[in-house]
Order: C-alpha cells, then structure tokens, then sequence
C-alpha cells in the first residue's frame, strides 16, 4: 500500500503492517473524539512516526498513486476530523 504524509513524500507499507497503524488510528480517532489537543497530538506523532518506521520511503521523483493521504505532523485537529473517513485515516 503506497502512503502519502503530506509534506514529507511517500512510503509503501505492508499489508503485515496495517493492523498496528489501525490501531495507532483508532487511538487518534478516540482523542479527536474527546476534543484533547494534547492527546490527539501524541497519538498523531505517533501514527506518522510508526509509518516513516515500517514504511519503505519511495524515491522523491516517484509519483506512483496514493491509496491512503496521512495529514502532516503540524495538522491541527480540526483538519484531521475533516480527512477522517468512515473507518479513520487508515481503512481496515
């Protein structure tokens, strides 16, 4: 699965990979939920942290299509309740 971190580029995840991130994203969702600035900006370091980890970083002038749009590090929590989907940021 090919992940997009707006800002920073894309990495390719393993499917081996996904429940560990639905699981990190089920965290984020409960602090978005709460309304808790200083969790949920915890819990998003730590999704995007665990990403850039498992992730195998794509070449810069690789443009191959994003199946998942992760927002940047600096995202407040207004403009991740707007990219939340019905399942989080992470379908699964």
């Amino acid at each position: 699965m090919i992940v997009r971190i707006m800002g920073e580029g894309q990495v390719e995840i393993a499917e081996a990979d996904i429940d560990v991130l639905n699981e990190l994203d089920g965290e984020l969702e409960a602090a978005i939920e709460t309304d808790d600035e200083d969790v949920f900006r915890v819990k998003l370091h730590a999704l995007l942290d665990k990403v850039r980890q498992v992730g195998k970083a794509l070449p810069a002038d690789s443009l191959e299509p994003s199946e998942l749009i992760l927002p940047p590090a600096d995202a407040s929590i207004e403009e991740v309740r707007e990219m939340l989907g019905d399942t989080g940021l992470i379908p699964g």
